[in-house]
């Protein structure tokens, strides 16, 4: 499994842990939707599941389903600032393609 967080993402994941001190860790895995099939998930960790992964990189425990593992595998998690508004952004190399909205990718 080779996930990879910037120091960007790392930072905001590390200040979104701190609010939430009883937190496992960041989960981040895929889930069913949009008009391409598949959306990123990152959310608090509130426990660890039998049928979870954890990483841990520089401090920072990412927390990932099985089912999500063949979809994220080789992701580099970034973390950037546009203006107002400010999101978590996934280079993955297994999307094939993404919705023009931007919401959605999809992975054959």
């Amino acid at each position: 499994m080779n996930i990879q967080i910037t120091p960007a993402a790392r930072t905001r994941m590390q200040q979104f842990l701190g609010t939430h001190p009883e937190a496992a860790g960041v989960r981040f895995g895929v889930r069913k939707t949009g008009c391409s099939g598949y959306a990123y998930v990152v959310d608090i960790a509130e426990r660890i599941a039998a049928n979870d992964r954890v990483i841990e990189q520089d401090g920072v425990k990412l927390v990932i389903d099985d089912t999500s593992l063949a979809f994220v595998d080789g992701t580099e998690i970034d973390f950037a600032r546009q203006g107002l508004n400010a999101t978590f952004v996934f280079r993955n190399p297994n999307v094939t393609g993404e919705c023009g909205c931007g919401e959605s990718f999809t992975i054959d």
